[in-house]
């Protein structure tokens, strides 16, 4: 009687995953279903004709976006943009492009030795023609998708250049542009520092170069910057960490819902260096495979991480290809470090459920807090959390950038101003030696003064705010004169706010002069002057008690 019993529960647990794996069908078909004819009367019966590629685009963007946001649909005309995703490759002419306010397409950046800046064309300058079309009232994207095209072909970019009345014409032959992932390398001292911007492929090998080459130049210890760094091919990270770990030790883990997902990621190569001191930079822009290497580093306790927690982007993401030339990039795993945790941040799952919740009753429901989080521990024993991105071993606290230089640095007069400066500049010194003189500052003042520059002021935003509670509230009479007194200190006044910021504005402005000389390698040299994680990950390489008592050695 036993036996039966135990054999019908066991047929009992073959039998409901079957069914509903039926029913899950069944309601998938039938949603399709409503879904097609939904459309098909629509685009019959609905007073105003529909454009199929754009109406269906929203319905499957509006679906993906309840998922999460790295998964994404790219038709056909898109396919380049996952393509240089993931290659940094593209057909073009290798320079960054951006709007005005005025709505006009400049140049923003050209990459050295590339199209771009071989025939001449400079930041600043504005699209107006390509091959007689006109641009007016073009976004940048679309000006992207004309200037982009199969290495080899050739067009003519007209563009009005800052102060100059008459247009220019250049003849531009696209080639196929390779986005450096490493833009700068170099020494500090005795440590040698190299900068990534992000994992396509191919990178290892350079990264693998670039430190033999810093070694020869006498490099004792080692700074990797992965700070902004995003992430990308996930393969290129395990084999930069295999550059300085063992051969046959396990990198990463991926676990997702089809069998296919789920894979150990182990180093296959001979390191490079198994004992060069080695610190690690991020921030709160390093996602995705740069925290997989810093994670990686720091699970191994092979290197110090120094910065501020990252991004917290445990996910894995892969291509699946479309009818019609088309592709889906989606999450299909998520992916385990060494100590054995999962830094993703924000659980999709658990949002999209406390959405229906919300949506359905009106009750928010409260996620789990930091103490809920599971502790995981590194080869050497030191604790690490799941859940929270990668926290580094040594915390740099950084003042948040005021109001007046975020939009400054954003503003179209930083452009003009770096632009009439270089044409009246032919060579500046070597990045080390530049420097913004008082000149410099007093003539910049002066032109954004003269613009009418305006930015969004949150004292002024909160006095208001308070103002209108005080009304309502019935206050306001009584301390109308505090208003008034408050009103007048807050007052908008740029010459007093760019002198209270003058050494933040300085940067920012040496950044906008050497990038036109100097390119990215010169904005990265530029930029790790005063730079604090910088000066914090040597003052730590060159304490050895204390670069291993953080690594938890003896």
């Amino acid at each position: 009687m036993k036996k039966v019993i135990f054999m019908f529960f066991a047929l009992m647990a073959m039998v409901r995953p079957a069914f509903a794996q039926r029913e899950h069908n069944f309601s998938l078909a039938k949603n399709l279903d409503v879904f097609n004819s939904l459309y098909r009367q629509i685009d019959i019966f609905y007073v105003d004709s529909l454009q199929p590629e754009k109406v269906i685009k929203v319905g499957i963007d509006a679906m993906l976006k309840e998922l999460d946001i790295y998964t994404k649909y790219y038709p056909e005309e898109d396919m380049g943009e996952l393509k240089m995703m993931t290659t940094g490759k593209y057909g073009g002419i290798g320079a960054v492009i951006r709007m005005r306010k005025d709505s006009t397409v400049i140049i923003q950046e050209p990459y050295p030795d590339m199209p771009a800046a071989e025939v001449g064309l400079q930041v600043g300058d504005v699209l107006k023609k390509i091959d007689g079309k006109s641009l007016k009232g073009f976004s940048v994207s679309e000006v992207s998708d004309l200037l982009r095209g199969e290495p080899g072909t050739t067009f003519v970019l007209q563009v009005q250049r800052p102060g100059e009345k008459k247009v220019r014409d250049f003849k531009v032959t696209r080639k196929s542009i390779k986005r450096p992932a490493i833009p700068y390398s170099g020494m500090m001292g005795d440590a040698g520092y190299i900068y990534l911007t992000e994992f396509t492929e191919g990178c290892a090998k350079e990264m693998r170069k670039a430190i033999i080459s810093l070694k020869e130049r006498g490099a004792e210890k080692l700074i990797l910057d992965l700070r902004s760094n995003g992430g990308g091919l996930l393969n290129e990270a395990v084999d930069i960490v295999n550059l300085f770990t063992p051969k046959n030790l396990k990198i990463v883990e991926t676990k997702g819902k089809m069998v296919a997902a789920n894979n150990t990621y182990m180093t296959n190569n001979d390191p490079l260096d198994l004992n060069i001191p080695l610190v690690v930079l991020v921030n709160d822009e390093t996602a995705s495979a740069a925290e997989i290497v810093s994670g990686a580093l720091q699970d191994l306790d092979r290197a110090v991480v120094v910065g501020c927690d990252t991004y917290g982007k445990g996910l894995v993401q892969s291509s699946r290809e479309l009818p019609y030339n088309g592709s889906i990039k989606m999450t299909t795993a998520k992916y385990y470090l060494p100590s054995g945790r999962c830094i993703q941040k924000i659980d999709y799952k658990k949002l999209r459920e406390a959405a229906e919740i919300y949506r359905a009753t009106g009750k928010k429901v409260s996620m789990s807090a930091d103490s809920t989080r599971q502790i995981f521990h590194t080869s050497g024993g030191r604790e690490v959390t799941e859940g929270n991105g990668i926290k580094p071993d040594v915390e740099v606290k950084h003042d948040t950038i005021a109001n007046i230089v975020f939009y400054l640095s954003q503003d179209d007069v930083m452009t003009d101003w770096g632009t009439r400066y270089y044409q009246s500049h032919p060579t500046i010194p070597a990045v080390k030696d530049f420097s913004i003189t008082d000149a410099d500052y007093a003539d910049f003042k002066k032109m954004v003064k003269e613009s009418g520059f305006t930015y969004d002021r949150l004292s002024e935003k909160r006095l208001a705010d308070l103002k209108k509670t005080a009304q309502f509230e019935d206050y306001y009479d009584e301390a109308k004169d505090e208003f008034d007194a408050l009103e007048k200190k807050l007052a908008h006044n740029i010459d007093r706010e760019m002198d209270r910021k003058e050494k933040d504005i300085r940067k920012v402005m040496s950044n906008e002069i050497v990038r036109r000389y100097y390119y990215q390698a010169g904005v990265v040299e530029e930029a790790l002057k005063n730079d604090e994680d910088l000066e914090k990950a040597i003052e730590v390489l060159n304490n050895q008690a204390e670069y291993n008592q953080l690594l938890g050695k003896k």
